[in-house]
């Protein structure tokens, strides 16, 4: 079997279950951007360049909860733009289109068409490589 402490598959919903597994994915997946975002901004590497019109630097903003909060943090209107984005790629980018993935989170089929060479690997390459990445995504979303 599988770990299921609040048995929310218990009764065996195959439904159910891909589409916990596809939400576990996704946010593993921006679990694993954000650690990144994390580690990268606080070993110093900034964007160049303006965060605003007065000409604040990308490399004022401090890290962590503080670039949200407090009197460094991000603009109103960046936040507004950063939940605009994240919304466009919800809709339009990290999602099933045609509903032809081979599996949960399966998003190749979206509009740049990249599948990273998925298609040639073997059976058990792919099932090693869905493992890994799941794994991942579970310690990015602990890590965060």
């Amino acid at each position: 079997g599988f770990f299921d402490p609040l048995g929310l598959v218990a009764d065996g919903n195959e439904n159910k279950f891909n589409r916990l597994r596809y939400v576990e994915i996704k946010h593993g997946r921006i679990a694993q951007l954000a650690f990144l975002g994390n580690i990268i901004t606080r070993a110093g590497v900034h964007l160049n360049g303006a965060i605003d019109l007065s000409g604040r630097q990308f490399s004022d903003v401090p890290n962590g909860f503080d670039a949200f909060y407090g009197p460094d943090a991000i603009p109103r209107e960046g936040l507004l733009q950063i939940v605009l984005f994240i919304g466009w790629l919800e809709l339009f980018v990290m999602r099933d289109v045609a509903g032809t993935g081979e599996f949960p989170g399966d998003f190749r089929n979206m509009p740049l068409g990249i599948d990273f060479g998925w298609d040639t690997f073997s059976e058990e390459q792919k099932f090693q490589k869905r493992a890994i990445e799941l794994n991942q995504g579970r310690a990015a979303m602990m890590g965060i």
